[in-house]
């Protein structure tokens, strides 16, 4: 009993000094070790790298400067002039003697009389180049001169101001293209140095791959050590590649085509990244599966089916991307002297690369999906049978073809994902398997706080419990460099130098390090946290779509006027969200095409009340959104009337469960809609019809996972306090005599919801180490709010 006192009263001390008040009512944690369930996938947590956000160019891949190939447009992007003078140096992207067809521009720099004084072109890399006091870097460019000029040109690694770190000579330049190679040692650190290459003498000279490499990167394979190592610590099973959206691209020009990242770097294609930069494939296919083998994790490659955002590849000119595909494979696993193979070969690794799963597409579906995922199965498996392939379920998953596994993805807030804990508890155990692609909270969460993270853990209590159905899982996205941010909330962030973790990284890492062998059936008995349907604000939005609304009014349940719009009064009410919206004919006319377009009014202080408008659809893809109970702008709380194309009505909100109705609106017509809010009832009308009817849900305040691991025979328990609040337990371990005192346990959490790391305090919210004693084979611990606890334990 000492020992259990004693632990409860460490728990205490930790909580006091979070601050955080006690629940009264404690909760029971019964593990069944004696009945060990399924084991656990060996691929159930791994990684999703996309290149966005810069987490190529500008990330991982180790390249310092920026267009190093002058192919990012027909303007020198990214390079500067410098001199004394704006006519000391003049440069400009020239077509004329190219290095080589697939590279077809250089960059001709012309140097006025200058009197000895310097000029020349500079590049301050992605954000500034990150160097170190003492490291060497290795530079190598393309140049030629012009005009009788013949050099010599000063290489510098510098600062913004000038002041010279490193330096080299490249005494004499030909008429012809030539290759050069420098080595650079900083004399000191700097995140914001430049590479400038200058000459003294007048003339003309181009430079063409320009590239700039530390010494010293990871593995030896031109990645950046810090930011591997980073993936190292997340000990990932998969390595999902290359994306997303950038396997689609907007239009197929755009898309993804693995044969034009691999071979010489200066001959790989320039691509628009649908992110907002250009990408050189410097990681390329080829550099992918070596950063797989590297850490260890199994390759799982996303292919283009032929499909992007904007159009489709007809079906008759599907073949060269179906032989994409079978060509991947060679490439990755073919013998060293079969045509693909043979080029894995040239490229330094004639051994295979070992590739076993292939996703066939990225967020596609429909018919157009269906009809060309088709294809790949057939052709795939015909060639190779092992082959795992991954369909994508979106608006449906294919019915005539075989699915092994789905590719489900989930973005939302941590309610969301609390309350989707128990998801996979009734999912089907005799149909396809589940891999969940992409997940994360992006909404609620700040810049990617504890809460968020918390979130997620619910979510990923659930899925390792049901790892028979879900044998696969991603956080998403993985990278982002901090001065290029695209994606609201990301899991490794950094600039030149530096870099940390979300919370959510230690959540990931936590799980993938602890992730044991086989489940173990858990009992959780736990107060409810009451959290149903509190109140919110109202507002309008439209998805893809223009429209307009009118006669927007709020009232309670006993008839006082909380909001009531006024045309006179213009959009001053509202809280613009995107879109263009004005007021027209005494409507709120919304005009944008684009998605997520919302104005709101109100706040979280109202509540039981009934909410109606008038919206008429003016054109687009789809219909309505009718925001409500909305406690921060970025909730996704809303009626969707119309959403899917324009097929269905659908409540989407956590806690809600409700089922979707057909739904399709006329163009032009007025429709009467009303929702009213009574405590944790929802009700929807259109047009007087009772729509949807639904009830908001109480979660509970833990959600946990067991496993055991077999090789150290320690059982490993994942426990989150979803709650604000501090919860006492017990822990019984069930079908053994004796289990090893004390226990180990890794506590994540921190002083508020929101705290979150940053560049500047990048450890602020980090699991922390406890030891834990038993009795006999029980355990007694106070959870704090807001926290993952990892506890393992040794049992006989």
């Amino acid at each position: 009993m000492k020992t259990s006192i004693h632990t409860h009263l460490l728990a205490v001390s930790l909580l006091t000094a979070l601050g955080q008040p006690l629940s009264a009512a404690p909760a029971v944690l019964a593990v069944d070790v004696g009945k060990p369930g399924h084991p656990v996938p060996a691929t159930l947590w791994g990684i999703f790298f996309e290149d966005i956000n810069l987490s190529a160019d500008g990330g991982i891949y180790a390249e310092l400067v920026r267009n190093r190939n002058f192919e990012d447009s027909d303007q020198p992007e990214h390079w500067s002039a410098i001199g004394s003078g704006a006519e000391a140096a003049r440069f400009s992207v020239d077509p004329a003697r190219p290095v080589s067809p697939k590279n077809p521009r250089s960059l001709k720099v012309t140097i006025a009389p200058s009197g000895g004084a310097r000029a020349g072109v500079a590049n301050g890399g992605f954000y500034g180049m990150g160097i170190a006091q003492g490291k060497t870097y290795q530079l190598s460019l393309l140049a030629r001169g012009g005009d009788g000029f013949s050099g010599p040109l000063t290489i510098s690694l510098e600062s913004a101001e000038s002041v010279p770190y490193a330096t080299a000579t490249l005494p004499a330049l030909t008429g012809d293209w030539k290759n050069y190679t420098f080595a650079l040692k900083a004399s000191a650190s700097d995140p914001k140095a430049r590479l400038v290459i200058s000459a003294t003498q007048a003339g003309t000279f181009w430079l063409d791959m320009v590239s700039l490499f530390p010494e010293q990167t990871w593995k030896g394979h031109g990645l950046r050590p810090d930011l591997a190592e980073m993936l190292v610590g997340l000990k990932p099973a998969f390595v999902r590649f290359p994306g997303g959206c950038w396997v689609e691209g907007d239009t197929m020009k755009e898309a993804y085509r693995w044969k034009q990242t691999i071979g010489d770097p200066s001959e790989r294609r320039t691509q628009h990244n649908i992110w907002a930069y250009e990408a050189t494939h410097g990681l390329g296919f080829h550099e992918y599966l070596q950063l797989c083998e590297d850490l260890n994790a199994a390759p799982l490659f996303c292919l283009n089916v032929g499909m992007s955002h904007r159009e489709n590849v007809p079906l008759d000119q599907m073949g060269e991307y179906v032989q994409d595909a079978l060509d991947a494979i060679e490439y990755a696993n073919g013998p060293a002297d079969s045509t693909w193979g043979a080029l894995r070969a040239k490229a330094g690794h004639p051994a295979p690369f070992k590739l076993q799963y292939l996703e066939i597409g990225n967020e596609n579906g429909g018919p157009a999906y269906h009809e060309r995922y088709a294809l790949f199965v057939k052709a795939i498996l015909a060639k190779y049978p092992q082959m795992h392939l991954i369909a994508n379920v979106w608006n449906g998953s294919p019915k005539d073809s075989p699915v092994e596994i789905l590719d489900e993805h989930y973005y939302d807030t941590p309610d969301f994902f609390i309350r989707q804990a128990g998801k996979y508890d009734s999912y089907q155990r005799n149909g396809p398997k589940i891999f969940v692609g992409e997940y994360a909270v992006t909404q609620n969460a700040g810049l990617g706080n504890l809460r968020g993270a918390i979130g997620e853990a619910a979510f990923m209590t659930g899925m390792e419990r049901n790892s028979d159905v879900v044998v696969m899982a991603a956080y998403a996205p993985l990278f982002c460099n901090a001065n290029h941010k695209r994606w609201p909330i990301n899991l490794i962030n950094f600039d030149s130098t530096r870099n940390f973790g979300l919370p959510s990284y230690y959540v990931q890492q936590l799980f993938s390090q602890h992730r044991g062998d086989v489940v173990l059936p858990v009992a959780v008995s736990t107060p409810a946290v009451n959290d149903s349907v509190r109140g919110g604000g109202v507002g309008v939005g439209t998805w893809l779509t223009q429209a307009e609304f009118k006669d927007m009014k709020v009232t309670t349940r006993d008839g006082k006027t909380l909001f009531a719009a006024d045309p006179a009064q213009g959009t001053a009410a509202w809280r613009l969200l995107g879109g263009d919206w004005k007021i027209q004919d005494g409507a709120l006319r919304q005009n944008s095409l684009n998605t997520n377009v919302r104005a709101l009014v109100g706040d979280k202080t109202w509540t039981d009340y009934t909410y109606t408008l008038k919206a008429r659809k003016i054109g687009g893809q789809e219909g309505f959104l009718v925001p409500f109970l909305i406690t921060e702008d970025e909730s996704k709380c809303w009626w969707n009337i119309g959403g899917w194309g324009n097929t269905r009505s659908s409540l989407e909100m956590a806690g809600v469960t409700a089922r979707d109705e057909p739904c399709k609106l006329e163009t032009g017509r007025w429709y009467d809609l009303r929702i009213e809010v009574r405590g944790s009832s929802i009700k929807c009308y259109l047009d007087q019809k009772l729509i949807h009817e639904a009830t908001a849900t109480s979660v509970k305040s833990l959600h946990a996972s067991a496993t055991r691991e077999l090789a150290s025979g320690e059982v490993i328990i994942k426990v989150v306090n979803a709650a604000a609040d501090a919860q006492p337990a017990e822990i019984k371990l069930n079908g053994i005599t004796q289990a090893t005192s004390p226990a180990r346990a890794l506590v994540l959490t921190s002083e508020h919801a929101t705290d979150e790391n940053t560049l500047d305090n990048p450890t602020k919210v980090v699991p922390v180490s406890q030891a834990l004693p038993l009795t006999g084979t029980t355990l007694s611990y106070t959870f704090p709010g807001n926290s993952l606890t990892v506890i393992r334990v040794k049992v006989n």
